[in-house]
């Protein structure tokens, strides 16, 4: 497949006014000027919008929640269990729920989806294409990380079943003990298989980091605080008080997954929610990726989370990289989806003007080189 007239948003270091984009299978083979453009049977006119990277929602739970669906559907949180560290939300995801079509529509081609934050330890998270019928021929990497949750949500579920944790000490304890067992286990020559100390020597060894859920600016100094104590790696996830301790997570060199910023203050830690801290984290130097945490925000408002950050005081460039190459790199996939380059996924949003516009159409959505049908505007 060859784009031509397209102005590229490479995300890359180099963008074109009007280029080409060359598609063979499901990857990207070459870019360029249009004066060099090939040849090609299956040919894709532009007319002189513009190509962006297929979007990344790095935070969210699509296909695990189910739409328009009660209990049946919802299968983000082994309540019972507050240290479910064992769980592979890959035998959660239903591709075929509409929410999919929704987020492929809307031009997000990858998802980061993530167990809930009722348990101190959730689960392990993956990342998965938007196109596809059966979840194991769509995943991007996984496992990708294990979650992990402070603050009030696993007090608030285990308080009601009067267990613990119901303090924050007891939930960092959890966490910090479970991380204890699986460095023994790690040292055991002949061992039974344990799979949740399986799940978190990959996280000790290195591997894959911890995804903490922490709104609070106490409960994201927590999660460092544990990270630094194992020597592991952890991303923040939501961080609504991020923008009040922003020079310190930049010393620490962390990264925060903002979001959701389009909802109400439906709890006491979000007391602090606000639009501009995108803003204050990006002019701190601190790596940003915007996220819907869908449901809570609809996977199709990808876009507009970001629109609505340039708005708040984000950059153009910062708010469209942290839903194309800074979510990627902060999901450790940087090097297969987020930016359009040689060699990667060809997974594409093509608009009709520049897509931080607000009044911006989607016009064609490709997705692992394939042409997805009917892209709508919902």
């Amino acid at each position: 497949m060859l784009i031509i007239n397209v102005k590229i948003l490479t995300m890359d270091n180099k963008d074109y006014e009007n280029g080409y984009i060359h598609i063979n299978g499901s990857k990207i083979i070459e870019i360029g000027e249009m004066q060099r453009a090939p040849n090609d049977n299956d040919v894709y006119d532009a007319e002189g919008g513009y190509a962006i990277p297929g979007m990344i929602d790095a935070h969210c739970h699509l296909g695990v929640f189910g739409d328009s669906l009660g209990f049946e559907g919802e299968d983000g949180n082994e309540n019972p269990d507050p240290s479910a560290q064992h769980l592979r939300i890959i035998d959660a995801i239903n591709p075929l729920d509409r929410c999919f079509e929704d987020a492929r529509n809307a031009g997000v081609t990858t998802v980061v989806v993530s167990p809930g934050s009722a348990n101190a330890l959730g689960g392990q998270i993956v990342a998965v294409k938007t196109n596809g019928i059966r979840v194991d021929n769509i995943i991007v990497k996984e496992p990708l990380a294990v979650k992990v949750a402070f603050g009030e949500n696993p007090k608030t579920v285990h308080n009601e079943k009067n267990q613990s944790p119901t303090t924050r000490m007891a939930t960092a304890s959890m966490i910090r003990q479970a991380l204890f067992n699986a460095q023994d286990y790690i040292k055991k020559e002949n061992k039974e298989t344990c799979l949740k100390n399986e799940a978190l020597s990959r996280v000790l060894n290195n591997e894959i980091p911890l995804h903490a859920h922490a709104h609070r600016a106490d409960d994201i100094f927590t999660a460092i605080r544990i990270a630094k104590e194992f020597k592991i790696d952890v991303k923040i996830v939501h961080g609504t008080e991020a923008h009040l301790i922003a020079e310190e997570l930049a010393k620490d060199n962390i990264d925060v997954m903002v979001g959701p910023s389009l909802s109400d203050r439906s709890k006491p830690e979000l007391t602090n929610l606000t639009f501009v801290t995108a803003a204050i984290l990006e002019r701190a130097g601190v790596r940003v990726a915007l996220v819907t945490d869908h449901p809570v925000v609809p996977i199709n408002y990808l876009l507009l989370t970001a629109q609505l950050a340039v708005k708040n005081g984000m950059t153009e460039y910062g708010a469209l990289r942290a839903i194309t190459i800074d979510a990627a790199g902060i999901s450790g996939i940087d090097d297969k989806v987020g930016k359009l380059a040689k060699g990667y996924d060809a997974d594409i949003a093509i608009f009709d003007k520049n897509p931080m516009e607000f009044t911006s159409i989607i016009k064609q959505v490709i997705i692992g080189g394939v042409k997805i049908d009917k892209p709508n505007n919902g």
